[in-house]
């Protein structure tokens, strides 16, 4: 059951990456172009998407006391801050995240296989990182 749940997620999620617009570079990009041709795009879809889930998360927390808390690395310690860095360069520079790239590997989109191939290079090579520093 857990796993049709997770497969019917995945769908609704990527159904509203390809909806909203966001598995086009394009958009992302265009939102990040202060400078340029600004495109208001990505914060409506943020804004949608924080407004759906705030009561969510709200109800949540007042229904079950613990169920909702901080991050268990709470303060965030350099690696943590450190790939978030990472991360955001790489979003800003190919408009793409993991989430739109897979929509846009299933589309077929020769840049989307690159992009997946390095997020997998990348989770191997910190797994390999984090063994050898334990």
């Amino acid at each position: 059951m857990k796993s049709l749940f997770a497969c019917i997620s995945g769908l609704v999620f990527g159904i509203g990456l390809l909806v909203s617009g966001m598995a086009d570079p394009a958009n992302v990009t265009g939102f990040l172009d202060v400078a340029g041709r600004w495109t208001p795009l990505l914060a409506y879809v943020m804004g949608g998407a924080v407004a759906v889930t705030l009561p969510g998360f709200w109800w949540l927390r007042r229904r079950s006391e613990g169920a909702l808390q901080w991050p268990a690395r709470w303060p965030p310690d350099v690696a943590l801050i450190a790939g978030s860095v990472i991360f955001g360069f790489g979003w800003g520079l190919t408009g793409v995240c993991p989430g739109p790239a897979l929509v846009l590997l299933g589309l077929g989109a020769p840049q989307a296989v690159l992009f997946v191939l390095s997020i997998l290079v990348g989770w191997k090579a910190i797994q390999l990182f984090s063994e050898r520093r334990q």
